[in-house]
C-alpha cells in the first residue's frame, strides 16, 4: 500500500507523519502522535468515543482518512487545556467509567461554540452522535446547560 508523507496540525503543533492511504486519524493520532484521548469503540462511527474537532466541529476519527485531515485544524482532549465543559463535567458528575467521556466532551465543545444559543432539542440531538452504556444523559445534558448559562 502507498505510504504518504503529510503534516497534521493537531492542538496548534505541526505534526510531520508518514502514512497509509488507509490509516484513519484515529489510528494516527492515538499510534503515531501518542494522543490516546479519542478511543477506539465500534469503529464505524455509530459510538462517538473517538469524536475530535476538525475545524471546530466534532468528527468521528475513526470515519475520517488521516490523509484527509491535511490543512485541517484537529483539536484532541488533550488540546482543551481546560475548557469550561470540562469543568462542568465534573462538577456535574457527567461520567461513569470514563471511558465515553473525552468525545462527549469534544462533542459538546463543539455544540458550545457552534451553537451558544442551543436550545434543549438542539442539545438532545446533538448528543445523539454520542454512546455512554454507564449513564443517562441528564448529567452530560446539566454540564452542557451549565456552561451555556441555562438550567
Amino acid at each position: 500500500m502507498k505510504s504518504h508523507s503529510i503534516v497534521l496540525k493537531v492542538n496548534g503543533e505541526n505534526h510531520p507523519v508518514t502514512v497509509r492511504s488507509a490509516d484513519t486519524l484515529l489510528f494516527v493520532i492515538r499510534s503515531r502522535l501518542g494522543l490516546t484521548g479519542a478511543k477506539p469503540g465500534c469503529l464505524n462511527g455509530d459510538c462517538g468515543a473517538c469524536t475530535v474537532n476538525v475545524d471546530g466541529w466534532p468528527m468521528k476519527s475513526c470515519l475520517m482518512l488521516a490523509v484527509e485531515a491535511t490543512e485541517k485544524e484537529i483539536t484532541t482532549i488533550e488540546g482543551l487545556k481546560n475548557a469550561p465543559i470540562q469543568k462542568a463535567f465534573v462538577e456535574n458528575f457527567a461520567f461513569q467509567c470514563g471511558y465515553c467521556t473525552p468525545g462527549f466532551i469534544m462533542n459538546c465543545h463543539s455544540l458550545i461554540k457552534q451553537h451558544p444559543d442551543a436550545d434543549d432539542q438542539t442539545i438532545k440531538e446533538w448528543l445523539r452522535s454520542n454512546i455512554c452504556r454507564c449513564t443517562g444523559y441528564a448529567e452530560i445534558e446539566k454540564a452542557v446547560k451549565s456552561v451555556l448559562g441555562k438550567k
